[in-house]
């Protein structure tokens, strides 16, 4: 039998927890970072990795301390860990979807994005392992990956990275980035993703 204060623990854990206090957690962590002289960012992982792995003995892209970065693989560890604990365990009986703002779901509709059943997936449709074969598949899934992979690489660093750690460090990089970061979302939404609807 499952003890109650377990029970109630999930019921607050479960429950809609109100936009600003992520950012407050954000904050918190971020103050925690800077403190002790680290930078976050989620594409580090990959240099982490593939140095790990052996990939200095190639390229001196790869040879840095990355024991001194293991915490960051944590961080990206906790994320995914994170992620399946609550999108299984923490959801309440309509889901996770079931919070997502009504009219952000009309604003998708009205781009031409549709979805199975009339029911609100995390994803359109055209996101699937069947779609992955077809010409708007390869653009948009595999396309998109790699300019997402290519993207924080050639940046130096991911959207967490720079929009949070490197905004918070001041760095005139990070802005120009993010700003960078924002004007390509703005043309791919409302230019490009209604030519590939």
């Amino acid at each position: 039998m499952v003890p109650q204060f377990l029970i109630d623990l999930r019921e607050f854990i479960s429950q809609p927890w109100p936009w600003w206090l992520g950012g407050m957690m954000i904050a918190f962590i971020m103050f925690l970072l800077l403190w002790f002289g680290k930078n976050f960012g989620i594409s580090d992982n990959f240099r982490i990795m593939c140095a790990a792995d052996g990939a200095d003995q190639s390229t001196d892209f790869f040879k840095f301390n990355w024991k001194d970065q293991e915490w960051n693989l944590l961080v990206a560890l906790g994320a995914v860990f994170g992620g399946y604990l609550a999108s299984h365990y923490f959801t309440g009986p309509e889901g996770a979807v079931a919070h997502v703002s009504p009219a952000t779901v009309e604003s998708l509709r009205n781009l031409g994005l549709s979805y199975p059943n009339d029911q609100v997936p995390l994803v359109p449709e055209w996101y699937s392992w069947e779609a992955i074969f077809s010409l708007r598949g390869i653009l948009c899934i595999v396309g998109g990956g790699f300019l997402v992979g290519f993207g924080a690489r050639y940046a130096g660093g991911c959207t967490s990275g720079h929009a949070i750690s490197g905004l918070s460090a001041l760095e005139l990089p990070s802005l120009v980035s993010v700003i960078g970061f924002f004007l390509g979302g703005l043309v791919m939404t409302y230019l490009i993703l209604p030519l590939l609807i």
